[in-house]
This record gives C-alpha cells, sequence and structure tokens, in this order.
C-alpha cells in the first residue's frame, strides 16, 4: 500500500519545524527546517514521502555573526546558477533576530556565510525569508518584521515585507515595503501578539499568490491563509475564503482532535512535475500543542476562478505524489487481483 497510498503519519518521526523543500535540477528534493540551536540538518528524497540521509548542512561557528545566538529557525534554500544559496533566520550577538546568507556548491551543504554579517540590517528584528525570481529575471525577498521588535496600532505584531534583491541574489535593492498586517477575524484569535509570518510566494497565470501564517506558532489556531496581487510588491488583498488551511472552525471554534496548528508551509511540485504540493508543520501531541511541531504534506492548487487551496490537513491515505487517487486505486486493485489469484491458484 506504501506504493501507491501514504499518509501524514509516516513523516511524524522527522524532527523538523517551518519545513521549506527543494526540488533540484535533478529531481531530487531536499528538506530543510527549523532542528537545532547550532544550525540546520537536512534530508533527501526522491518521492517527497520517504526522507534519508539526514544530514548537518549548516553549522554555526563562535565567531559567526549568529554563533553566540543559539537559535537558528526557517532556513529556505534557492538553486541558482549552480550553486544553493540558504536564506536563514539567526539571533546576532545583541539578541535581535535577523536574516543572513549563507551558499554552497551542494544542496546538502555545507554551507558557509557570504559574510559574517546579516543579509541586512534595517535596525529592527527580521525573520522567515522567501525568495521569488521572476519570469522577467528580477529577484524579490519576503519576510516578517518580527513581534519582538515591532508594534502597530499599539500592539506588538509581525508584518509581512516585501524587497527587491540583487541579481546575484546578496544584497537587498531599494526600501522594504509593507505587504501584509493582521486585519482578518481569524487572524487575531490567540490575541497579543498578533502575526502575519512564514511568507511564501506563488505565481500563478501572471498573479502574485503571497500565503503565510497567521496567531500564535505553539497553539491550536495557528493557520495558512493567502493574498492576491498584480504585481510583486503588492498592493495585495487577503483572500475572503481564509484561512485556507487550518485545525480550527474559526466560526464555531471548534478544534479537530487529531491534528493541531498546521502552518508554516513551503510549496513544491511532485515528481512528475504536473501536481503542487503544500509541506507544512503541525504540533506532535495535537491534544497538547507546544513548541514540538512535525512535518506534514498535502495537495494543493488552484480553482478554476483562481483561488488557492489546500487539501488538508490530512492524517489519513491519500495518493502518493505523482499518482492520481483513480490510478492508485486502478494499482491497488490489480496488485489485490494478483494476489487473489495467486493464493486461489495455490
Amino acid at each position: 500500500m506504501k506504493d501507491y497510498f501514504f499518509s501524514n503519519e509516516e513523516l511524524k518521526e522527522l524532527s523538523v519545524a517551518d519545513p521549506f523543500v527543494l526540488k533540484t535540477k535533478t529531481g531530487m528534493y531536499y528538506l530543510y527546517g527549523t532542528t537545532g540551536k547550532d544550525g540546520y540538518d537536512c534530508w533527501r528524497s526522491e518521492d517527497l514521502v520517504h526522507w534519508e540521509d539526514r544530514t548537518v548542512c549548516f553549522l554555526a561557528r563562535e565567531s559567526d555573526w549568529c554563533g553566540a545566538g543559539k537559535t537558528f529557525w526557517a532556513p529556505e534554500v534557492v538553486e541558482y546558477e549552480d550553486r544553493y544559496y540558504m536564506f536563514y533566520s539567526a539571533r546576532n550577538r545583541a539578541g535581535s533576530l535577523r536574516i543572513g546568507l549563507a551558499v554552497s556548491k551542494h544542496p546538502a551543504g555545507p554551507f558557509k556565510n557570504i559574510k559574517n554579517a546579516p543579509l541586512f540590517d534595517f535596525g529592527y528584528a527580521a525573520i522567515d525569508a522567501n525568495v521569488l525570481a521572476d519570469e522577467d529575471g528580477k529577484k524579490y525577498l519576503y519576510y516578517s518584521r518580527d513581534c519582538s521588535e515591532n508594534t502597530a496600532d499599539g500592539k506588538k505584531t509581525s508584518e509581512i515585507y516585501g524587497i527587491r534583491l540583487s541579481d546575484d541574489l546578496t544584497e537587498t535593492v531599494g526600501e522594504p515595503v509593507k505587504l501584509l498586517t493582521p486585519r482578518q477575524d481569524w487572524e487575531l484569535t490567540s490575541g497579543e501578539p498578533l502575526w502575519n509570518e512564514g511568507p511564501e510566494m506563488l505565481k500563478y497565470r501572471g498573479r502574485y499568490y503571497l500565503s503565510y501564517s497567521a496567531n500564535f506558532y505553539a497553539g491550536p489556531a495557528y493557520a495558512v491563509g493567502y493574498a492576491a496581487a498584480d504585481g510583486p510588491l503588492g498592493p495585495f488583498v487577503k483572500a475572503e475564503e481564509n484561512p485556507i488551511l487550518a485545525s480550527v472552525n474559526f466560526e464555531t471554534g471548534r478544534k479537530r482532535g487529531d491534528v493541531s496548528g498546521p502552518g508554516h508551509h513551503s510549496f513544491t511540485v511532485s515528481p512528475d512535475g504536473t501536481e503542487l504540493w503544500a509541506m507544512y508543520h503541525s504540533h506532535c501531541d495535537p491534544l497538547n500543542p507546544s513548541a514540538a511541531r512535525r512535518p506534514n504534506l498535502d495537495r494543493a492548487g488552484f480553482t478554476e476562478d483562481g483561488k488557492l487551496f489546500i487539501q488538508g490537513p490530512t492524517t489519513g491515505l491519500q495518493p502518493t505524489p505523482s499518482c492520481g487517487e483513480k490510478e492508485a486505486r486502478e494499482r491497488m486493485e490489480l496488485r489485490t487481483g494478483v494476489l487473489t489469484e495467486k493464493v486461489h491458484s495455490a
């Protein structure tokens, strides 16, 4: 059954939060995320479901700008001109969160900082970097201005910003633009601080879809929404159907017992390139939400009228990537029939 179907239970042993999946030009997948206090580990997979070869891909030294911080969050890796660029969140020596950039010749590392300083420093805490390489060759960085050093309307608030990147990905260009702030009712559920974080950008049919997470990451109300715009730096309008991935019914307050707090996601495509998938984390113990989180994988896509969706969170069996449900069930019926025939003829 594992050949054609899988469930998110198969991923629960992976000790990673804020998961990011890179599909390289060779078709191999690499999984990165929040894994430890001194840097990051990564895993490798051919099918998005079975992960192996856990490797320490980035390890901070005491002499690094981030070496004394002992906080490393949410790495994302971009493949560009046969090199791999890791954008990551860490604390500087003053204890403030910043975004760093490390580079490697291999997706499994080792990654090394391009300089002994953050990628940029606008004088405030910044986390959760995401990069878009647009069709015209321009690059953009999206990040969260963290609530630890930011207020909006008198409340501690995380807000999402965007900024141009240089063509070689190593510098920011111009001034950052505020793109999203918590305003929808569902985003206010966990109370102050307020969060819009974990940005992920997709471009579909000329439109820009900026998805993000809201509410307290260690609480059941953590969930995913999105906003859309005609340009990479907005203005963005949040979807009326938000959230698109949640374990709480925000109208009734009812919570699911089998999964909690799905969020901080990334997108990738199936091995055959025909399907969009979302990798996200949820709480290890759904009945006792905490900072302990594990990854999940569910199908995503766009409706005919251009709405982004994620088919989750799921806990039961679903067809594996690149194996549609009809094909999966036909294969299972065929295999079951062959086994039955062998038993009857024995």
